[in-house]
């Protein structure tokens, strides 16, 4: 990097190229996303407001479950709806303040560290279930739940202090096109004309520390759930056990799979067009089908989903 002169001037504004290869087919795209988009909203709102009307879902299971889908709605409006606009050309739909970039980049990875947190926490719910079934309503109390997704959030909320506040520190004298559809750090860190190896560093070792304690916490419980599992004598009761973590083992492999892919490297991403298609997979793809391979895989999900929307549960409230 060149060293900073007086004679330079501080970007005070940033253009998102997004996907500038899809110009011919932009209304697709567009109409894609935007149902991807709407889909997600859909699907995550219906299972919160299936918990909450459902008593019979009022378990740490699925209170864990509705922070997840809380979670996957903020998540996705963070980048997609800006996004949107870029695609159809919108007043200002590409530009974005220094200050807006600042906050999206922080706010996007508040949210996708807590996903790590709240993901552990779910392992951690599964592991006492299963393993220690007789000790799980003291050990998984509401009051134990709560602290632990407020611990999630609150985690979630530290872990981008200091990396935005690196980046902050940073001098952006120009271009100012950010080769992505949101403020991710590697992109915005090619524009910067001073020296980013302390910024890089600590992304990686933040990054690291988030996904190392989350994916061993994950790690242990299943590993213990397998031990247990292993020595279950009866087929029918281990497979019951081992589908009540099914789904999460799957969203938990389509999350971390792409976020160790990402996040864990020091330094500034060599493909940018590849780093775009995964960046897609887990900031829109992934919220997308969490919630339906929550529904599709869990029997007790369906129902309360029936019986929440059904018209005979409208008539008895």
């Amino acid at each position: 990097m060149q060293p900073h002169t007086p004679n330079w001037t501080q970007v005070t504004e940033f253009v998102m190229a997004g996907f500038a290869g899809v110009r011919e087919t932009h209304l697709l795209f567009f109409t894609l996303f935007l149902i991807m988009y709407l889909f997600t909203l859909a699907e995550n709102i219906t299972i919160i407001l299936a918990v909450a009307l459902d008593h019979r879902l009022w378990r740490p299971m699925y209170f864990f479950l509705t922070h997840l889908s809380c979670l996957e709605v903020w998540y996705t409006s963070v980048t997609v709806p800006k996004m949107l606009a870029g695609f159809i050309g919108a007043d200002g739909g590409k530009n974005i303040s220094y200050a807006g970039c600042l906050s999206q980049l922080f706010t996007f990875t508040f949210l996708g560290a807590t996903e790590c947190f709240l993901l552990a926490a779910m392992a951690y719910d599964r592991y006492v279930a299963i393993c220690m079934p007789l000790r799980y309503g003291s050990l998984v109390s509401w009051g134990t739940c709560c602290r632990l997704a407020t611990a999630c959030w609150l985690l979630g909320f530290l872990t981008p202090i200091l990396p935005i506040y690196l980046m902050s520190q940073l001098t952006f004298c120009g271009p100012n096109v950010i080769d992505h559809f949101f403020c991710d750090a590697s992109p915005l860190l090619a524009l910067s004309c001073s020296d980013v190896t302390l910024k890089e560093t600590v992304d990686f070792l933040v990054s690291l520390a988030v996904l190392l304690v989350s994916s061993t916490v994950i790690a242990v419980s299943y590993g213990n759930i397998v031990w247990t599992l292993l020595h279950i004598r009866s087929a029918a009761k281990r497979w019951k056990a081992f589908s009540t973590c099914a789904a999460h083992l799957t969203v938990v492999s389509l999350f971390y799979g792409t976020l160790f892919f990402m996040y864990v490297r020091t330094k500034v991403a060599s493909s940018i067009n590849f780093n775009k298609v995964v960046s897609v997979f887990y900031s829109v793809v992934t919220p997308m089908l969490n919630p339906l391979i929550y529904t599709l895989r869990n029997k007790e999900v369906k129902e309360g989903l029936g019986r929440a929307f059904s018209l005979r549960f409208w008539r008895g409230q």
